[in-house]
Formats: C-alpha cells, structure tokens, sequence
C-alpha cells in the first residue's frame, strides 16, 4: 500500500516537471549550453595570443627568434615596433598581451658564448594568460639557446636535457579535463534546481494544503520529492557520460559502478541542499535564487577551475562540506586513471555525511514549516 501511494507521487513529480514547458526549458536547455559552451570555450589554455617584438638586435640571431616566434602556432600575430612607448600603448589598451625586447647585443653575446639578455613585458590584468605566454616565449628562446649551444659544441650544462611526460592526459587536451568535470556540476545544478523547486511550486500553485491532506505521510511525502530529481540527475549523467565518450572520445578507464554507486550518494547530498531551500521558500523565485546562491560558491569551492591547494588556509576548511568537491575527485579518477575502490570510499563516505546531514536538516525544516 506504501508502495502504491509513494510511486503515485513520484509520478506525479516527473509530471509536473516534464509536462510544464518552463521546466522541460531548464532540464534541457542549460545542460546541453553548458556541454557545448564549457568544452569548446571555456578553456585555461591560451591560444591565438597577439604579441609584440621590439628588436634592438641588427644580427642573425635576433632575426631568428622572431621568426619562431612568427611561426609558433599559439600566437595570432606579431607585431613589429622601434618604439618602446608603443609597447606601453598596446599593453594599455591590452592591444597585445606581452611584448619581447630583445637586446642590442643579442647576436653578439650568443656569438661569443655569453649570456644574452632577452626582457618580456607582460599585461599584469591578465595574470593567468600571461604568465602562459611568458612560459611559451621562454620554451622558444631556451631551445634556440639549446641549438646554438649544441652546433657550437658546448653542450647544455651538465649534458642534461629534461624530458616532460603527462601522465592521464599525454596531450594535455583541455576537454579530457573540462568534460569530466561538467558530468559533477551538471547534475548539481539539475539536481539541485528541480528539488529547490518541488515544494515551492506546491506553495505557489496552492496543491501544498492538498498534499498534506492526502494519505501520504510526511516520510513518504519527503522520499516523493527526494527520488524524482535523483533520477534525473541520473539521466543527465548518463547522457554526459556517452557524450564524453563518444562525442569528445575522452578514455573512460574506471568501473561504472564505482562511478553510479558514488552518483547515487552525490544526488542524495546535493538533493537534500535543495530540499532545504525549497524548504525555506515562498515561491519559486525565492527557490531558484537560493539554488543559484549554493551553486557559484560550491563551484568555486571545489576545484573545478582553481586547485584547492592554492586556495587561502582559512577558506580550505570550508570545502569540507561541499559535495562537489569530492564527486569531482571520483569523476575524474574513474575517467582518466581507472581510480580504485579503496579512492572511492575514500571520497565517497564524506559525500554520505553531508547527504545525512542534509536530509536530515531538510526533513527537520520541512516538519516545522507543516507545524
């Protein structure tokens, strides 16, 4: 009888959502412009870079680097200039991102074997992208000091050359990175907004009083609006899942079950957060507003763009009781390094504390609001 009664209102859940164009508009619309938007745009790499080259050298040498430079792919275009004011006026009006100076005695000083002065004048506003630059320019101006070196028969110091390896993502493509990590925060959101909404909508559409007066009781009442976004979130994961796999062909090395198993106890914490909030809300509104108002600091705060470790030490704490964080952790191992069961549970039992302690908060305010 139990049964009967809960499975009517979960239907009834998927219903309401499915049937209401707003609410087929947020389960589809924003998951796919995220897709879309998160893995081809929004990438840390730096690409297509303008630059500007002040060659004080009249030698071979400075010729030469310039036109590496010229030839680097990651660079746009390079621009020509006699003039050092120019080089303030482009950084100012963040016409370039950085400039390279290379001295008058250049080619003299490479020729005679002694240390030849480069300068790299870089756009402080944009710290991330040129500090990406300023490591592109080294790597050119170090391997033409490297050949130089080795043509003349000096060798580099200590014959040592440094080989980098990537492990997990040899080539560094940024989607390996980015799309495992839109799979967490995809259904987060999703997760989060659909139940941030269940009881608000009741409130706002007048059927809450309906509800209460129903045969269902109030733990069935909860597990009804729990189950419904889960399963959606669900199908999200799947659907991000097969797009990550198929679409970007990203390596999936780990166990599926391992990645659903901790989906389930994810969905549960993040379900409980939005419990609570439509808990607290008069409308929807209010709901989506307190959905939003979780979402930017957990994002923030899990290291989907920014290391935790580079955080400040007061704030790490803190991310302690984001569940992002640690779906992110278990997201990526399954993907890129076939991650263990041991790493799972690892991150999986923090996600069963939050989850316990959400609910738990979620049913304690949603008892108190029927009082």
């Amino acid at each position: 009888m139990w049964w009967t009664r809960l499975r009517a209102l979960i239907v009834k859940e998927l219903l309401a959502v499915l049937r209401d164009p707003k609410g087929r508009a947020i389960l589809i619309v924003p998951p796919i412009l995220q897709l879309l938007v998160f893995s081809y745009a929004a990438t840390l790499e730096v690409r297509n870079v303008d630059i500007m080259v002040l060659n004080r050298d009249g030698g071979y040498w400075g010729s030469e680097l310039i036109q590496r430079i010229d030839g680097a792919p990651t660079f746009r275009s390079v621009a020509r200039t006699q003039d050092e004011a120019a080089i303030r006026r482009a950084i100012d009006r963040q016409q370039v991102v950085a400039a390279l100076v290379i001295g008058p005695t250049f080619s003299r000083d490479i020729a005679a074997g002694t240390v030849a002065d480069v300068q790299i004048v870089l756009d402080g506003r944009k710290s991330n992208a040129s500090q990406i630059v300023a490591g592109y320019l080294n790597q050119i101006v170090l391997q033409l000091g490297q050949e130089i070196s080795s043509s003349a028969g000096r060798g580099p110091p200590g014959g040592v050359k440094v080989v980098a390896r990537n492990w997990f993502n040899p080539n560094l493509d940024f989607q390996w990175f980015m799309v495992p990590n839109l799979i967490a925060s995809i259904a987060m959101l999703i997760g989060l907004v659909v139940t941030a909404l269940s009881i608000a909508r009741e409130r706002e559409l007048g059927t809450f009083d309906q509800l209460m007066v129903s045969p269902l009781r109030t733990h069935e009442i909860l597990i009804g609006k729990v189950i419904p976004p889960m399963i959606i979130g669900l199908v999200h994961i799947t659907i991000y899942l097969l797009a990550a796999i198929f679409l970007f062909e990203i390596p999936f090395r780990g166990s599926l079950a391992y990645l659903y198993g901790s989906a389930l106890v994810y969905l549960s914490a993040i379900v409980g957060v939005g419990l609570f909030i439509s808990a607290l809300s008069a409308t929807q509104q209010q709901a989506i507003l307190g959905a939003f108002l979780f979402i930017v600091p957990a994002t923030l705060l899990s290291g989907f763009a920014t290391p935790i470790e580079n955080m400040p030490a007061w704030l790490q704490p803190i991310t302690l009781v984001n569940p992002l964080r640690y779906f992110l952790v278990i997201v990526k191992g399954v993907f890129l390094r076939d991650i263990g069961l041991e790493e799972v549970v690892r991150q999986t039992v923090p996600l069963m504390i939050i989850a316990a302690c959400t609910l738990t908060a979620a049913a304690w305010l949603f008892r108190r609001r029927l009082e």
